[in-house]
């Protein structure tokens, strides 16, 4: 099979939580080797922290979609805290911070993306 039937596959058979969860789990670990990474790593470390913006600004943008379905304050925070992970990053770059916040933050978004807590609410 190739990947690219692989990759069409798997998008068939993913739900839009499953692949958010899948994505938060991917950046996640990236910021995990990132904060694993000798210091001289740039490479490593500041693109894991753009990988995790990136993902935090697609997602702040979905929400101010006027034909997003979440709720209104759930929307909200993510907003919220997109705009906090932006900040944060710069001061990472800047080595004002340490990786574990952000990877608390993912952490927690992708408890609330489990099954369990889709069928809590």
């Amino acid at each position: 099979m190739s990947l690219q039937a692989y990759q069409q596959a798997a998008q068939r058979a993913e739900s839009p939580r499953d692949t958010e969860y899948r994505l938060f789990a991917e950046v996640t670990r990236a910021l995990i080797a990132a904060q694993q990474a000798e210091r001289h790593d740039f490479k490593t470390r500041v693109g894991a922290l753009d990988w995790n913006r990136r993902l935090w600004t697609t997602l702040a943008i979905d929400c101010g979609r006027p034909d997003n379905r979440l709720p209104d304050a759930v929307r909200a925070h993510i907003i919220s805290l997109s705009i906090w992970v932006s900040k944060y990053t710069s001061q990472m770059i800047r080595e004002q911070g340490n990786y574990d916040l952000l990877i608390e933050v993912n952490r927690i978004i992708m408890q609330g993306l489990t099954p369990q807590a889709a069928q809590a609410a």
